[in-house]
């Protein structure tokens, strides 16, 4: 049994998220985490609400509450519909918690005492106006890059650039609009990413089997320009982790916080630490999970995260690890994806575009949403929602494909035969030849599935669906039955028995349906094909199964217009 680690970005708290971040990091996460639960292995997901920064507070500001205090009703909102969306997270934490800010100003220490925190006196935008230095996205102007006239003070929105506030031209405050700025001298801790380039670079080296988007935008950070720069760990803002080195106080960093991204990746471990105080459990417990002394040498850990998010995930995050000095477990594979797209335009929670997280669950089940999202993830490229491939893709994959076959087979066996598993017959060069098909199938998809080639997978599963579909359809068992009702029993009894196997191979996809379809086989036995032609016989003669309400309802041409129109890319 393989040990297996996996973590997805965590989301900022600031409003829920939209369906370009849900495919970017976390459902790809639980395909795998699900997939790898189902072939046996022992799996540790986490995931977190991302609390610190700007972004939190200027949401709590326009929400007109203290920022603890919406920190804690968005994480609440965030994690029921996480759960909604069937999201198997053995713990979803919070970069708030104090296991984190504990850790957090453990690195910072060993670090300092490795000699890679230096401290430097910058220049920085303040806000006559509202008293105080702008750091981030307290800031925003228009990008040097590209012209975008909405650009943060950390990263332009257009085009990903990362910027700092005073790259920004005529630069306003995010707060009251005021142009009012001035820059003044501050004094900041930096991580002397620049000392570790060679080590860091070796180590992406070594990493061979990564995709190519994560190592190009790694080696791009790496090697373009100046190379890879040093980073500011610490902001001049109220809310975040105070600025101390271990326990102790960091003489002239008074009243400084972490920045967001130095403390938010540290999350990932503090999270493990979060679920073993919640569950009762002993430090051992999660540390076999993190610490290569204490057992975690023989994990896999993978990430999966947005391509926005790799520099800080192969660069700084790696550097906090490798700086410490400490046998922290790294990341063994890291799959990145591009963005999709929505109707044309692009996603943005900050500028309410798209289809949010809340609005798919108001419109379908999730399993509609998981299943186009998962089968259209834009992994070697960008991908885009539209309401027509939506519809599309619902109608004849998981109506036409899956649930027709569901539903045929079942009616039909409770019209001739009764609701059990009919007796009779023999398996013939028909039903051997679907089982040899299938059983190379199954052997793609797993192949699919370890490699965390998403689309590819989706591709695979749904043709498992239509040999079984196919078979159903050349073997007419509604027509043997008048000749042979024993080999049409024999038919019926392997269509009842692909219902299971397709519920084992496809709740990775969609869960809820594949749980709707174990129970109208009345069974719980979730044991992976290993041997296709054996799974094909887990549901014996006389076995009592009912017949499912209908699986997948089809998008109508009325429902997609009314979609559409409602979600012309706005939310108020």
């Amino acid at each position: 049994m393989a040990r297996i680690l996996i973590t997805s970005a965590i989301p900022y708290i600031n409003g829920i998220k939209h369906l370009g971040n849900l495919i970017g990091s976390q459902l790809p996460a639980d395909l795998y985490a699900r997939y790898q639960r189902g072939r046996g292995n022992e799996v540790m997901f986490l995931c977190a609400t991302d609390e610190h920064g700007t972004p939190a507070e200027l949401a709590a500001a326009k929400a007109g509450k203290p920022v603890s205090e919406y920190c804690a009703e968005m994480y609440e909102v965030q994690a029921n519909i996480a759960n909604r969306f069937g999201l198997s997270f053995d713990h979803f934490g919070r970069s708030s918690s104090d296991q984190n800010k504990k850790l957090t100003q453990h690195f910072a220490g060993k670090l300092d005492d490795a000699g890679l925190i230096r401290e430097v006196t910058e220049k920085q935008v303040y806000s006559n106006a509202d008293g105080r230095f702008l750091p981030d996205r307290y800031i925003e102007g228009t990008c040097p890059n590209c012209g975008y006239e909405r650009a943060r003070g950390d990263q332009c929105e257009n085009c990903t650039k990362q910027l700092d506030p005073t790259d920004l031209i005529e630069p306003r405050s995010a707060i009251s609009g005021s142009t009012d700025l001035e820059v003044r001298e501050t004094k900041h801790l930096y991580l002397r990413q620049s000392a570790m380039k060679d080590q860091l670079d070796a180590w992406i080296d070594s990493k061979s089997d990564w995709p190519i988007l994560t190592t190009s935008i790694a080696k791009k950070w790496l090697h373009d320009g100046d190379g890879l720069q040093d980073r500011g760990i610490t902001r001049d803002l109220d809310w975040g982790v105070p600025v101390k080195k271990g326990d102790q106080d960091w003489p002239g960093m008074e009243g400084k916080v972490f920045y967001v991204w130095f403390d938010a990746p540290i999350e990932y471990i503090a999270c493990a630490k979060e679920w073993a105080d919640a569950n009762g459990k002993a430090d051992a417990e999660w540390e076999r999970w993190w610490r290569t002394d204490k057992g975690a040498d023989d994990v896999r850990y993978v990430q999966f995260m947005g391509k926005d998010n790799v520099p800080f995930h192969t660069l700084s995050f790696p550097a906090t690890i490798l700086g410490s000095g400490e046998p922290w477990k790294l990341v063994d594979h890291l799959k990145s994806f591009n963005y999709l797209n929505y109707d044309g335009g692009q996603f943005s929670t900050s500028q309410g575009r798209g289809v949010f997280m809340d609005q798919a669950l108001e419109i379908l089940p999730a399993d509609y949403w998981r299943w186009w999202l998962l089968s259209h993830a834009p992994e070697s490229s960008d991908s885009e929602f539209t309401w027509e491939n939506f519809q599309q893709s619902v109608n004849k994959d998981l109506a036409d494909v899956l649930g027709n076959f569901v539903s045929r087979i079942t009616k039909f066996c409770r019209s001739k035969f009764g609701e059990a598993v009919p007796e009779g017959g023999a398996y013939g060069k028909r039903e051997n030849a679907l089982i040899e098909e299938l059983t190379r199938r199954v052997r793609a998809y797993e192949g699919h599935m370890e490699a965390m080639e998403v689309r590819k997978s989706a591709q695979e599963l749904r043709a498992i669906w239509v040999a079984g579909n196919e078979y159903l359809q050349a073997a007419a068992p509604w027509s043997m039955f008048k000749e042979d009702p024993d080999q049409a029993a024999a038919q019926v009894r392997l269509g009842l028995n692909l219902i299971r196997l397709y519920a084992v191979l496809s709740a990775p996809f969609i869960p809820e349906t594949s749980a709707r379809m174990l129970s109208a086989m009345n069974t719980l036995d979730t044991s992976w094909p290993d041997d296709v032609a054996a799974g094909l016989s887990a549901l014996p003669a006389g076995h009592a199964f009912t017949v499912p309400d209908v699986l997948f309802a089809k998008v109508t041409d009325e429902q997609r217009e009314d979609w559409q129109t409602r979600f012309a890319g706005t939310r108020d």
